[in-house]
């Protein structure tokens, strides 16, 4: 196999039609993420992007949108935001990710959610989750009743709270799309009062994700697309989710709800008028992402596997980062938060890395979203 690094500029009509072939393997779309319009987005908000072209004999049979190494670590593009990663390929469990790592110029390949097999699986070290699907079909209030019959605790609940908010404010609803632009504006004052108050990193304040998000929103209506949900109780805002749309998915990214408004669950609100309008934009699948198994059990039809870790091949990152995890296993016997802090710092560092590629706004980034 021979593997070549080119700018996304590069990659021809055809390619561009063969990648998303591969996207789509037996016709059916995995995700938005995998599609060349993400990773052709990402690249017009960075310089960094590159895109490995597998070759074999002469035949081009993979390709694997990246970031440029930095510090030796390749990372997938739009990783740790991306929620899909991976080679995009007819058999990527020929194509070895180490080999990638090290065509990309580093010797650690880092990954989130790494979609499809691995060659080189017995380097891989991490763990295993899955992205929840709800297979809504054709007709969203009919899988709703689906589901309610299913778990009638949890959806008599949701409805008492929908009764409570009519009572309070007025009538509920959820409209999709956002002309004006009013409703993601308040989806980015709460995510990023959400990641103060946590002391999580402030993704919305980060440039090139800006960039990413408004190229998105100006797309609205397109086959690729971003897509603002907006749920409203009376004239007052109460919820907004902001999502991935390309083919008949749906794939839910940012949600925000309005604080003073939780008793009344509007994240599960905002979620129900999703589904009942999903099928109207021909959208027959609603991808809720991983995590959230405590509520998100309650709607999944299945799970999609996705990988976290990291491969290693020789070289200066590999063995800093089996360094620090030495020194990281050493400290966790010691009991308390101290035993957890190296860690919790890793996880850290390794998040603004990845946001923010160069040093020096690396640095403010990460001390500024530190709450020790």
């Amino acid at each position: 196999m021979r593997t070549q690094i080119v700018s996304i500029e590069d990659i021809s009509a055809s390619q561009i039609v063969q990648w998303n072939r591969w996207a789509c393997p037996n016709g059916k779309l995995v995700s938005p993420y995998l599609r060349f319009e993400f990773a052709e987005t990402v690249a017009r908000a960075r310089n960094d992007v590159r895109i490995a072209i597998i070759e074999d004999a002469g035949d081009t049979i993979g390709f694997f949108p990246h970031h440029k190494a930095h510090g030796g670590i390749v990372r997938p593009v739009g990783a740790p935001m991306s929620d899909y990663q991976g080679v995009l390929a007819a058999n990527p469990a020929s194509i070895s990710a180490q080999a990638l790592a090290r065509a990309a110029g580093g010797s650690a390949l880092v990954f989130d959610n790494w979609h499809g097999p691995m060659a080189d699986h017995q380097r891989h070290n991490g763990t295993q989750c899955g992205s929840h699907v709800a297979a809504v079909g054709d007709d969203g209030a009919r899988f709703l009743g689906e589901r309610r019959a299913l778990y009638k605790d949890h959806f008599k609940k949701t409805a008492r709270r929908q009764r409570a908010a009519e009572r309070d404010f007025g009538p509920v609803r959820v409209t999709l799309g956002d002309p004006h632009g009013r409703a993601f504006a308040a989806l980015s004052e709460w995510k990023q009062a959400q990641y103060r108050d946590t002391g999580k990193l402030n993704v919305f304040g980060i440039d090139w994700v800006q960039s990413v998000l408004g190229d998105l929103r100006a797309r609205e209506g397109q086959e690729f697309s971003g897509l603002t949900a907006a749920l409203w109780f009376g004239d007052r805002l109460a919820a907004v989710e902001f999502g991935l749309v390309a083919g008949d998915i749906y794939h839910s990214w940012f949600p925000a709800y309005d604080p003073e408004l939780a008793r009344y669950s509007p994240g599960l609100l905002l979620l129900h008028g999703l589904f009942e309008q999903a099928p109207e934009r021909g959208l027959s699948r609603i991808d809720l992402g991983h995590g959230g198994d405590h509520y998100k059990k309650y709607y999944s039809s299945y799970a999609v596997p996705l990988g976290q870790g990291r491969v290693l091949a020789p070289g200066l990152a590999a063995l800093g980062i089996r360094t620090w995890e030495l020194a990281e296993q050493a400290v966790e016997r010691v009991p308390g938060k101290v035993g957890a802090l190296p860690g919790r710092l890793r996880r850290r560092w390794a998040q603004v890395s990845a946001f923010e590629p160069q040093l020096a706004p690396r640095l403010a980034s990460f001390t500024g979203s530190i709450a020790l």
